[in-house]
């Protein structure tokens, strides 16, 4: 058993073999997600595991240079917003609208659902490189 990291299998097969610029979706409770791009569905009840847990754990396992969020965030839920400005605040943030940030989707190579059950708790990490 790892002693480190995520646990979760199909997370940490999924951090581990994303190139520089691939791109994850952490996802709430209620973003589509595209048929062909995998589901890792963490969601068991609303609100568990929340979006902040996923968000923490998967950013203290990946190196994440670029972040992009729907614009819509910054009016719609402020509180998720300072936490993803806390947590990257070293890191590029990119605000699309929703419908674009749901395009980008299309080319993520895992989305990752939570059990967030408020607005906009959505993001797109792009892998950067250790050196």
């Amino acid at each position: 058993m790892k002693r480190h990291g995520i646990l979760n299998s199909h997370i940490s097969k999924v951090l581990t073999d994303l190139g520089h610029t691939d791109s994850i979706v952490i996802a709430d409770a209620g973003l589509p997600i595209p048929a062909h791009v995998p589901r890792i569905d963490l969601a068991l009840t609303l609100g568990v595991p929340s979006f902040e847990d996923v968000v923490k754990a998967v950013s203290d396992d990946l190196v994440v240079e670029h972040v992009i969020l729907a614009s819509e965030i910054q009016e719609k839920n402020v509180k998720t917003l300072q936490y993803l400005n806390q947590t990257f605040s070293d890191r590029d943030i990119e605000f699309v609208s929703h419908e674009q940030f749901k395009e980008l989707t299309k080319h993520a190579k895992a989305v990752i659902r939570t059990g967030e059950a408020t607005p906009y708790a959505n993001c797109i990490l792009k892998a950067g490189v250790i050196f």
